[in-house]
């Protein structure tokens, strides 16, 4: 299946100034089998080094770090000469081997020619451990689950995709058009963006399958938690983890403590919500202050919201019925539009990696996410029905007069003066209309 990164890819292999790759990610968002299709079509040998299933790969690292001898070591394992230019070298779960992670500052400053990527499921817990790591050394990119665009091309749509990308105009679709992306997106919500899920239902077409599939995705996410921390950290990741759908179901999306155990507190579970976080598992939304540049200079840390890194593993979490995919619109409406704006906060959280943001005027009015772009503030408001109020926009708008106030819905694309309306499908692209 295509993935939008492999550009990235590209962009990485042909720069001047290249230094090893970072790739980070949760456990099976498609790394291995990426940096595998890249290596088949862009490099003529693939050396691939899995640490997790060959631990022994250890001792090549533990005894030198000069780069020159860890080729040596590593031509004579596979029986080959390593050539420089033509040749990618893959560090597979590097989290596993601390000398490995060190040895990536030195193939920067002594062996730049060689092309290494290294990636690792629970690589972004590794590199917050107090060991030496190569920061500056490396170039890091980070991947996520199958993006809504993504899941257009592969489930054979990339007409409609490469449409939805170039358009720079608020013109509604006909229709037939934008019904048959709105039931595309419904099923894209029930089955997530992880590879493997969407590969079986393309070839099986079986809910059940998906949802056994799904099932042994988060199992092997919760026998990650006991990896790189004590036992009694990984019971706290454990809670946290499996607080975050009930507490995404509430009207109240904010994140509370005592909704995870009672009489909880932040210092208890601060650490835990990090780990989570670092492991690629969920993202972040944090509470501004006010709605001043730059964002991150004016958010009260205390008060966020948790969203999972895939709603189809939201749901799967949720024992939510496939039944519920051929109703109109009920699943987007379901558990108070939790899998709307957990699918929206996924999707922004790909631009550019972006940090997110939303605002509370004293409980009077929210807005879900709170964008900036090239110096300017823009709110951003989410709606699971095709309701036309915009009170908590229009609160927003008194208090800062923005440029644009923007809210994305089932509806069809819609501008009226300074307001217009994304469809929820083509959220992604929400920053060519500004």
């Amino acid at each position: 299946m295509k993935r939008e990164l492999y550009n990235n890819l590209l962009k990485w292999k042909s720069g001047k100034n290249r230094k090893p790759l970072v790739l980070q990610g949760a456990r099976q968002v498609g790394k291995t089998y990426l940096i595998k299709q890249f290596a088949q079509q862009e490099y003529k040998q693939f050396i691939h080094l899995n640490f997790e299933k060959n631990p022994e790969l250890k001792e090549i690292f533990n005894k030198n770090l000069e780069p020159e001898i860890i080729i040596d070591e590593l031509g004579f394992l596979f029986g080959k000469k390593i050539k420089k230019e033509s040749a990618l070298i893959f560090f597979d779960e590097i989290q596993v081997s601390e000398q490995a992670l060190k040895s990536l500052k030195y193939f920067y400053e002594e062996a730049p020619e060689y092309h290494i990527i290294a990636a690792g499921s629970l690589l972004g817990v590794a590199v917050n451990k107090e060991h030496s790591f190569p920061v500056g050394k490396v170039t890091f990119l980070e991947m996520y689950p199958m993006s809504f665009a993504e899941y257009l091309i592969a489930f054979g749509d990339e007409m409609l995709q490469e449409r939805i990308a170039e358009m720079k105009s608020i013109d509604g679709w006909l229709e037939i058009l934008h019904n048959k992306l709105l039931n595309h997106l419904k099923l894209y919500l029930f089955l997530g963006g992880m590879p493997e899920v969407l590969q079986n239902y393309l070839d099986n077409k079986n809910i059940a399958l998906v949802r056994k599939i799904q099932n042994d995705i988060i199992k092997a996410f919760e026998n990650d938690f006991s990896k790189y921390t004590t036992r009694s950290q990984t019971i706290k990741n454990m809670e946290i983890w499996n607080s975050i759908p009930t507490q995404l179901a509430k009207e109240n999306k904010k994140f509370k403590y005592s909704d995870v155990k009672n009489r909880a507190r932040a210092a208890n579970y601060e650490l835990a919500i990090d780990w989570l976080k670092r492991a690629g598992l969920v993202n972040i939304s944090y509470r501004i202050t006010t709605a001043k540049l730059p964002l991150a200079g004016h958010t009260d840390e205390s008060k966020f919201k948790l969203f999972l890194l895939d709603t189809g593993l939201l749901g799967a979490m949720l024992k939510l019925g496939s039944d519920i995919i051929i109703k109109p619109n009920q699943l987007f409406k379901e558990y108070n539009g939790a899998f709307i704006e957990n699918f929206v906060a996924m999707e922004l959280s790909k631009i550019d990696d972006r940090r997110l943001f939303y605002w509370i005027s004293r409980g009077e009015a929210e807005v879900d996410f709170i964008l900036e772009k090239d110096n300017h503030i823009y709110p951003l408001e989410v709606k699971s029905g095709t309701s036309r109020t915009l009170k908590s926009l229009r609160s927003y708008e008194d208090k800062y007069n923005p440029k644009r106030i923007i809210r994305t819905s089932p509806r069809n694309y819609f501008q009226q003066d300074e307001f217009i309306n994304i469809p929820l499908y083509a959220i992604s692209t929400l920053f060519n209309f500004l």
